[in-house]
């Protein structure tokens, strides 16, 4: 069950997230320059600012809070490109720390440190884990965008290494990647649905699928549509026997309920569900009814039978035309 923490910040999105910054242009930038206006004197300084490590810049920040403008230029680092961390013991000591500070760009070098130990040393974190998560959700809330995309960055790294681990911490992390994936910020929002589909690939879709089927009842569209694609990329991984295990039926109702939702991302996602479901019922036997070996020959019932049986009338309808349609369409080459 989600908190009422959790359920709260679904619905009540930060005035500041909602504006656009300057954050969200993608730059290429000579690395670290600060650059600081001085009206007074008429000259302007250039200070070295240690945010992440070499490759080329492509965020920007800026910084209004005192009497000069400030334009921080901000790297997000692929993962693979991520260097190891050279004091791993001073690094671990400082890590809450970093990570509860209001320093924007110590928080963003923090925040990437926690992606460098999940790479490099993740049974360092084991013991801090579910501290590590709670500051990483406050870095999500960040109206920064350097610091959020830094985060988001962070969670799809911490997914990677921790899988099933995360599960019992995952709910605000959730909230704030369907949030951030539904947003108008192109940047931040590309880095959160990546950061999802990275979800759904680490995590068992056993353990997955509990936590994303309340958000299909959302009363955002958007964050219905998220959760769709979630689900849709999660029950493959299941597999025939999993599946069955889970309950095809429970499936089934969850596809047909996203079939007429208001966006086609959800529309979409429900068809290549209700086709999976559809392929994993007519061609794995273990996924049959159970047959009264009296029966000669032994009856099974078809998928439209099976949807017949498991959803309402209106449903059902809907269920078989999709899928007869889109196999049909298949089958055509269109």
């Amino acid at each position: 069950m989600m908190s009422e923490t959790a359920l709260r910040d679904l619905n009540l999105l930060p005035k500041s997230e909602r504006t656009t910054e300057t954050s969200s242009k993608d730059i290429l930038t000579k690395p670290y320059i600060e650059q600081t206006g001085e009206n007074v004197r008429g000259k302007q300084r250039k200070n070295i600012v240690s945010v992440v490590e070499p490759p080329p810049m492509n965020g920007k920040e800026v910084d209004h809070s005192g009497p000069e403008a400030v334009v921080t230029e901000v790297e997000y680092i692929d993962s693979d490109k991520l260097n190891d961390l050279e004091d791993v013991d001073m690094s671990l000591k400082m890590l809450l720390d970093g990570l509860g500070s209001k320093d924007w760009v110590l928080l963003c070098e923090t925040l990437n440190n926690v992606r460098r130990f999940s790479i490099y040393h993740k049974e360092a974190l084991q013991d801090i884990l579910d501290n590590v998560i709670s500051l990483v959700v406050k870095a999500l809330k960040n109206p920064r965008s350097a610091v959020c995309k830094t985060a988001i960055m962070t969670c799809a790294d911490i997914f990677k290494a921790f899988r099933d681990n995360v599960i019992d911490s995952l709910d605000p992390l959730l909230v704030q990647l369907l949030l951030k994936s539904s947003q108008d910020k192109r940047f931040v929002c590309e880095a959160a649905e990546k950061a999802l589909i990275d979800l759904t690939i680490w995590v068992s879709p056993v353990l997955l699928l509990p936590k994303l089927q309340p958000y299909l009842k959302n009363r955002n569209p958007r964050i219905r549509a998220k959760a769709s694609m979630c689900v849709s990329r999660s029950v493959p991984r299941l597999g025939a026997e999993g599946i069955k295990d889970y309950g095809i039926d429970k499936l089934i109702q969850i596809a047909s309920s996203q079939l007429n939702d208001q966006l086609p991302e959800s529309r979409e996602a429900s068809r290549a569900l209700l086709l999976e479901l559809q392929s994993a019922y007519e061609k794995s036997s273990v996924l049959a009814p159970e047959q009264d070996t009296s029966s000669d020959p032994p009856h099974v019932h078809s998928w439209e039978q099976f949807c017949e049986l498991n959803l309402s009338k209106l449903s059902a309808q809907a269920v078989i035309r999709v899928t007869s349609i889109t196999r049909e369409s298949l089958v055509s080459g269109l």
